[in-house]
């Protein structure tokens, strides 16, 4: 390569790790809101107890990756390792400290494990895949992350219906937790909120490389010669 050409080339721009302004903002705001959501989730908790009769101890698998879901939602926004956890911990701090959660302090450790396990599967592609597929596996690498909370915390392993509870806890996880936060993410990117975080840059590098215009308008034609 020659020496012009090689000072030509602008300077590769370190990628940045930590947490503008702009996304710790988004992140709280994202913790305080599914905080209620998640006490709210509580309420129909107790309710779906009494309509299961006596399966009613299944009733906290069947919902539990509702209470999971912030955490992939996050990373599909913002992208960078640890905000999955960061928005798990901030919704159980809201759920403890101002809504009074009967699961009190432990809440922290449970939302701690919960976004971790739902960070594993964004971890394993390096931050860089956020496909279905990766929804999908953090779904059930947070479901059995809980699971395997719970499963020390009250003995499951030795009860009856554990196999029940491992079903339900991934479904839910997949479901509850994966595709949902797909779908909620994509709905946002939809209406422009989240165009200058990185789920909005993305979504606009992609649609250059399909040949459109980030912009949305379409690149003009080449004229031809002599027109």
């Amino acid at each position: 390569m020659s020496a012009p050409a090689a000072a030509a080339r602008p300077p590769a721009t370190p990628r940045r790790r930590g947490l503008t302004l702009q996304e710790l903002v988004l992140v709280a705001a994202l913790g305080v809101v599914f905080g209620f959501l998640y006490w709210a989730l509580v309420q129909a908790w107790a309710w779906l107890q009494l309509a299961m009769g006596p399966l009613g101890d299944l009733a906290q698998h069947v919902l539990i990756g509702g209470w999971m879901v912030v955490a992939p939602l996050a990373l599909y926004v913002v992208r960078k390792p640890g905000v999955g956890i960061v928005a798990e911990l901030l919704a159980a701090t809201i759920e403890v400290v101002f809504l009074g959660s009967p699961i009190g302090p432990m809440l922290l450790l449970v939302g701690f494990v919960q976004g971790a396990g739902a960070e594993l599967a964004f971890a394993a592609t390096r931050y860089r895949r956020y496909g279905w597929g990766v929804f999908v596996a953090s779904g059930v690498t947070a479901a059995l992350a809980s699971l395997a909370l719970g499963t020390v915390r009250f003995g499951w392993l030795a009860q009856d219906w554990f196999a029940y509870r491992v079903g339900l806890e991934v479904v839910s996880g997949i479901v509850l937790s994966g595709i949902l936060a797909k779908v909620l993410g994509d709905a946002l990117l939809r209406t422009g909120v989240l165009d200058n975080h990185a789920i909005g840059r993305a979504a606009r590098a992609a649609r250059g490389r399909d040949g459109a215009d980030p912009g949305g308008a379409p690149a003009p034609a080449p004229q031809q010669a002599g027109a």
